[in-house]
């Protein structure tokens, strides 16, 4: 039998810095992280047993059940994803807190009989959860903001724009996710926040003045005065001679 072609939901969970936790504590992460998945899932009305689920090392991917409504993907999956995990790290220890990183995403995906799932909408989502935005965002956050949400445009007017009950279209920001041969919009969100995700400030952008123009007067006297002003003229005022 040959694969078979389903517009399918998908979704990838990707754990904060999973690297150099040993082996001890990583088994304990990824324990805890497929439970609360499993268990999110099922509290979100989602049979577990008829998804399909592949172990990505650090993370898992899901491609979900024909059928499925994307917005309980949104609400209330996310939000249960988000409360176990930040009831899990209230005593965890260090090297066993969980952070995560999730992307959702949906299109025609290739079904084989023997298992694997294809399709470029899995490559559309291993781009939005490797995105550098969703990096920074979780980064940037709060320690007790246990996830960050990346969910396509395609996702995203689907579902999010709509403001059905549990989403609120105003808790997300548009960003540019921009991967390897992939570059689209997408929508950032960290879950329990009311307001988006903050837009991350690059470094040298940081030391400019809110107004985006600083004024910097150097006097140096002697013969004369200068006067500098940064991001505009210099100034150099030297007396006449017989003035001195």
């Amino acid at each position: 039998m040959e694969a078979e072609l389903q517009y399918r939901v998908v979704l990838a969970v990707d754990v904060e810095r999973s690297a150099g936790r040993g082996n001890v504590a990583l088994d304990r992460v990824r324990e805890v992280l497929a439970a609360t998945l499993r268990e999110s899932v099922a509290e979100s009305g989602i049979d577990w047993q008829a998804c399909l689920c592949d172990d990505l090392g650090d993370g898992f991917r899901v491609t979900l059940p024909a059928g499925v409504r994307k917005t309980r993907l949104i609400h209330p999956l996310v939000h249960e994803l988000a409360v176990r995990l930040r009831a899990h790290n209230r005593t965890a220890g260090p090297s066993t807190r969980i952070r995560i990183r999730i992307a959702l995403h949906a299109g025609d995906v290739r079904l084989d009989p023997a298992g694997p799932v294809t399709g470029q909408p899995l490559e559309v989502l291993a781009r939005l959860l490797d995105a550098a935005v969703a990096r920074a965002a979780l980064a940037e956050a709060p320690e007790t903001v246990p996830a960050v949400l990346v969910v396509s445009g395609h996702f995203h007017d689907e579902t999010v724009r709509h403001g059905y009950p549990g989403i609120d279209p105003d808790a997300f920001r548009q960003v540019t996710v921009a991967e390897k041969e992939y570059s689209a919009d997408a929508w950032l969100h960290l879950p329990g926040y009311a307001a988006p995700p903050p837009e991350s400030v690059p470094a040298d952008a940081a030391r400019e003045p809110a107004a985006g123009r600083s004024k910097m007067v150097n006097n140096a006297s002697g013969h004369g005065v200068i006067n500098a002003m940064q991001h505009g003229t210099q100034n150099i005022n030297l007396p006449l001679p017989g003035n001195r």
